[in-house]
């Protein structure tokens, strides 16, 4: 069975998070003390967010910490009743070994509902002895105020492509895949610093039996090339509507692209384009009604072409 690379490579102690250096330090000097408050971390998916939380678990407990850490998403277990049974039995009891708390941690917790999250507010005052929360989140607006101000937040922020890149450049020669540094921007390009999805989408590509390259990792990962969208984008802009449109239809029905995904290519390469801030503004709005039509369920090929005949005559 294949080993999945993202668990393969998760850090296992703070020692081992790189990119967030601000973070670490806060977190050891709550590991040191043994004075852990409840924490909030929040910022993008792929970002270091879970791996931090288990690994400041690990660093407290050593070998006994899957005895003291209950770690549930809570996207799955969203209503009231895992706060008020699950989480509450758990908090209830004693942590084993010298540090006097468990830690309880609650992945996706913005995906609570608010119930769910007044009864973990009332958890959280009722047994702040034994237990300690780790709210994990992509938007801490979805967290209702009072468990928000009863947490220390860190705020994770993307990893730079060179960060992004030297790490997918050491699990390379670790597991001896031959690449270079085209395919690896190319799957920065792709995963936008999603970490976890960047090594899922390098493991994907080995499994391939070919070289890391741009070209396979657009192949493998059913995205659109920068240049081909920036392409049909500049044939409408110059009112070329017709040979933008085959473009179009090449990416969609001949390449298997979803239209979603052309859609936010054209919204990267609008800020590149030779035109004018006004014009670019007016782009933008545009792009964001057909967004909007598209995820209400509209046809995608029909309505990414009125997107273009929009460019064209704009």
């Amino acid at each position: 069975m294949v080993e999945v690379w993202t668990e393969k490579y998760r850090p296992r102690t703070l020692d081992d998070i790189v990119g967030h250096e601000h973070v670490v330090q806060r977190l050891m000097a709550f590991v040191k003390d043994e004075s852990l408050p409840h924490l909030l971390f929040t910022g993008p998916a792929g970002t270091g967010k879970s791996a931090s939380a288990l690994a400041v678990s690990r660093d407290l407990f050593g070998e006994r910490w899957r005895n003291n850490v209950l770690e549930l998403n809570a996207s799955d277990t969203r209503g009231i009743d895992v706060i008020r049974n699950q989480v509450k039995n758990f908090a209830r009891s004693k942590a084993v070994g010298d540090v006097p708390f468990k830690i309880i941690i609650l992945d996706e917790a913005d995906a609570l509902t608010p119930e769910a999250q007044h009864a973990l507010r009332r958890t959280m005052e009722n047994y702040t002895e034994t237990a300690r929360f780790v709210l994990i989140c992509n938007y801490s607006s979805k967290i209702i105020d009072p468990i928000r101000s009863r947490c220390s937040i860190f705020r994770f922020p993307r990893l730079d492509e060179e960060m992004a890149s030297d790490l997918l450049e050491k699990i390379c020669e670790k597991e001896g895949i031959v690449y270079d540094e085209s395919g690896l921007g190319a799957i920065f390009s792709v995963t936008r610093g999603d970490l976890r999805k960047s090594i899922n989408l390098l493991q994907s590509v080995s499994a391939t039996g070919k070289d890391v390259t741009e070209e396979v990792v657009y192949e493998v990962s059913s995205q659109a090339k920068p240049h081909a969208v920036k392409k049909l984008l500049e044939e409408a802009i110059d009112g070329n509507f017709l040979d933008s449109r085959d473009k179009l239809q090449e990416l969609l029905l001949e390449k298997g692209i979803s239209g979603i995904d052309i859609l936010k290519e054209i919204h990267r390469q609008v800020y590149d384009l030779d035109i004018d801030e006004s014009r670019k503004v007016r782009l933008i709005e545009k792009l964001g009604d057909y967004e909007f039509r598209i995820d209400e369920g509209a046809d995608e090929q029909i309505q990414l072409e009125a997107l273009l005949a929009q460019f064209a005559i704009s």
